[in-house]
């Protein structure tokens, strides 16, 4: 079956299938899909949780081997597995549709993936899952859609917008579902609900130029190292979430990673800033940053990414911001602090 991610919800409430595949690359959705299936899960005694991340040395034949160790501590069980990759080559589409072909009782299996790509769609494990279980793809809420969006979000958290306040807030946001989210419920901590005028969303939301993450970027890929510093210290001194941080410094490095790679392949600089969208005042800054960073720089620091994924989700040890440091220190090609 598949499913809308604004349909989840109600499925959830009315039944809980054995598998779940949440695909896609909007963060603030993925992340809301699938904590309600944890949280759902929570609620119907599924105690014993089990984390399964696909990466480097990972074998497939763990999923089976969990899948047939009974739990000693609760009766109904979470996997929860975790893709790097939506392809996952023969070997892992055997193992997943080996287990939807016998799922075991009282076992949910919760897995999280990239975006899925159309021919992807059609290949043995994803059909197995959609036997038995529940697909959601999350495509990004853009263009027309995001006004909606927003309006419907505020209203959901008792806030009545009057007219304006919705576009106000979008061009605030530029697209960040992140940051749209957690500027809705500031302004409801600060105004409480009701009736939002643009005057009380002018003055509840403070002008956070000075600390703003797009300007970390940029600031980290020109090497202004205090300056990123001091961004970081008032991104958190504001309260500014850090899956919203990770969202910029994650973008831009998969951005740099790909035109590193066509460049790699013979594109002129050009060619390959145009064909990725770059804007004209940000192309010297990337082309810059290009120049400076060695494919296997961006690389680590796509995997320092990850590593703070796992400690804001609570499955690694460590302060993500401490992350975020060595991150923008590494992108300005600077010498990275030694982690205490």
């Amino acid at each position: 079956m598949r499913l809308r991610a604004d349909q989840l919800t109600a499925r959830l409430g009315k039944q809980l299938d054995p598998v779940y595949l949440i695909s896609g690359d909007e963060p603030l959705q993925l992340n809301e899909c699938t904590d309600g299936v944890r949280r759902a899960a929570a609620l119907n005694g599924y105690s014993d949780r089990t984390l399964l991340d696909v990466q480097s040395g990972f074998q497939w034949g763990d999923l089976a081997y969990e899948a047939n160790n009974l739990s000693l501590f609760a009766d109904r069980r979470l996997f929860d597995l975790r893709l790097k990759s939506s392809a996952i080559g023969a070997e892992g589409s055997k193992a997943i549709a080996g287990y939807c072909a016998a799922p075991p009782p009282d076992t949910l299996l919760l897995i999280t993936a990239p975006k899925l790509e159309r021919k992807q769609l059609t290949t043995k494990w994803i059909k197995a899952i959609e036997e038995i279980g529940v697909l959601v793809q999350i495509w990004p809420i853009a263009g027309d859609r995001l006004l909606p969006w927003l309006e419907q979000r505020m209203r959901n958290r008792g806030l009545a917008p009057e007219a304006g306040v919705v576009a106000m807030l979008a061009e605030r946001v530029e697209g960040n579902l992140l940051a749209a989210a957690q500027e809705i419920d500031k302004l409801l901590l600060l105004k409480g609900p009701g009736i939002l005028s643009a005057q009380a969303l002018a003055q509840a939301v403070a002008d956070s130029a000075r600390f703003d993450v797009y300007d970390l970027v940029d600031r980290a890929l020109l090497g202004e190292a205090p300056r990123c510093i001091r961004i970081l210290a008032g991104l958190r001194g504001e309260g500014v979430a850090a899956p919203i941080v990770l969202w910029a410094l994650a973008r831009e490095l998969r951005l740099l990673s790909t035109l590193a790679g066509a460049i790699g392949q013979g594109a002129p600089m050009e060619t390959a800033l145009a064909r990725a969208g770059v804007w004209d005042k940000r192309k010297p800054i990337v082309s810059g940053a290009l120049r400076r960073l060695p494919p296997a720089q961006i690389r680590g620091l796509l995997l320092l990414c990850r590593d703070a994924d796992c400690q804001i989700k609570g499955v690694a040890p460590g302060n993500p911001w401490d992350l975020f440091e060595r991150i923008v220190l590494g992108l300005g090609n600077l010498p990275l602090r030694l982690a205490a």
